[in-house]
């Protein structure tokens, strides 16, 4: 389904839902109450967004130390790959959701459910902002602790009263504190309104670096070389143009990338360019690295499995990237990434690794949040114009030079 339907389902289905499961729930809360001991099973669910899987590592982790539980994961099919580069939730611990069509889903939802029982899930925690369809997932998991954000006196999105443990959605925190909050929300000896009242530390969501082995490291770089025949130990450059289907809005404009690189070429002599990008992105690339046309512009996307990626990233000098998917998982290493936003904030979703944010910071940016199911009417992108050139290209060559 593309992304508009999927908003459409959520909205015209999800509602009803809701309002008729809540009830549901309600009645079934109250018939079979669930035992007081501590959460031993316990699920996340974030369905959408493969960045916030890296985001919400260090809070999974805490609630695997926390209670010594055991994590399950339920994530859309084709996002799933991005659990993988972790490795803090187990293989088996992971349900897949396609996406294709409604009735695909539905029957997965089905599958869903028998899943939930068999590995005995006691926890929900929903990642998601306001999504009807995971508050359902969530719901009926046949956890008896469940938590979620709760607008309270706000005007987000209604997904009905199926939560027990009501966490206030803070906009002007990092999400990756957000999610932090709802593993305290389990910590909570009294209830309390709204959850919860901790002071989250930038420590506390401080992401584990991922190793590679020389071998590894080898591999890749023997990829690079059959594109690029006479490396001699250049430093690679990654470039990524490209942004998700859920917000192409966040895309830098082609032109601009063509033109850093072109400066970037023509400044550093000791540099290999390569724009990344997955195999469905590979003509995109390919029509870019020829308007570039230089001999040290290589088009790499395809070239690896997603479980590949960080490796690149280690042996790597830099990336340029839009605010998408390897802005988060580059950080999982120690590379240098320059992130460029617009839509959305850097402070709400900034990478947890050594990045540094590029943000015009119009004053109609960002605008995409919870409450608008980050739908914007925006059909010309200025906060991404807004960005220019030699900006970009002035903290990239400082990086290069050091």
């Amino acid at each position: 389904m593309n992304v508009d339907l999927m908003r459409k389902v959520d909205r015209y289905v999800g509602i009803p839902l809701c309002f008729v499961s809540t009830f549901i729930i309600w009645l079934t809360d109250r018939l079979f109450p669930g035992k007081t001991e501590s959460p031993k099973n316990i699920l996340f669910v974030e369905l959408s967004e493969m960045g916030s899987t890296i985001i919400a590592d260090p809070a999974m982790k805490r609630a695997r130390n926390e209670f010594n539980a055991n994590l399950f994961f339920v994530i859309f099919k084709k996002n799933k790959p991005s659990l993988d580069l972790t490795g803090t939730i187990k293989e088996e611990n992971i349900f897949t959701l396609r996406e294709d069509n409604i009735f695909t889903l539905a029957w997965d939802a089905l599958r869903y459910l028998v899943w939930c029982r068999q590995n005995k899930i006691d926890t929900s925690i929903d990642l998601e902002l306001f999504s009807r369809v995971s508050t359902l997932l969530s719901a009926f998991s046949g956890a008896k602790r469940r938590v979620g954000y709760h607008n309270f006196h706000g005007e987000g999105l209604y997904r009905g009263e199926m939560v027990t443990h009501k966490v206030a959605y803070n906009p002007h925190i990092h999400i990756a504190k957000n999610f932090m909050a709802m593993v305290y929300a389990l910590k909570a000896e009294t209830p309390e309104v709204p959850f919860s009242k901790v002071i989250v530390t930038d420590a506390e969501i401080k992401l584990d670096t991922v190793e590679f082995t020389d071998s590894q490291k080898n591999d890749i770089l023997e990829t690079v070389k059959k594109l690029y025949a006479n490396y001699s130990g250049e430093k690679l450059v990654l470039i990524n143009p490209n942004a998700s289907e859920l917000l192409p809005q966040r895309r830098w404009p082609k032109p601009m990338f063509q033109e850093l690189m072109e400066k970037l070429l023509a400044q550093h002599q000791d540099i290999l360019i390569l724009i990344t990008g997955a195999p469905g992105e590979f003509d995109e690339a390919e029509e870019l690295k020829n308007k570039v046309n230089h001999p040290r512009c290589i088009n790499y996307a395809g070239q690896l499995k997603l479980q590949q990626m960080p490796i690149l990233y280690s042996i790597s000098k830099l990336m340029v990237t839009n605010d998408s998917g390897p802005g988060h998982f580059s950080a999982i290493t120690s590379l240098k990434t320059f992130v460029l936003f617009g839509p959305e904030t850097p402070k709400l979703y900034g990478s947890l690794g050594n990045s540094t944010s590029i943000f015009a910071g119009l004053a109609c940016s960002p605008c995409v949040s919870a409450a608008n199911h980050r739908k914007t009417p925006c059909t010309e992108p200025k906060c991404m114009t807004a960005i220019s050139v030699d900006e970009v290209f002035g903290l990239v060559d400082q990086e290069l030079m050091n």
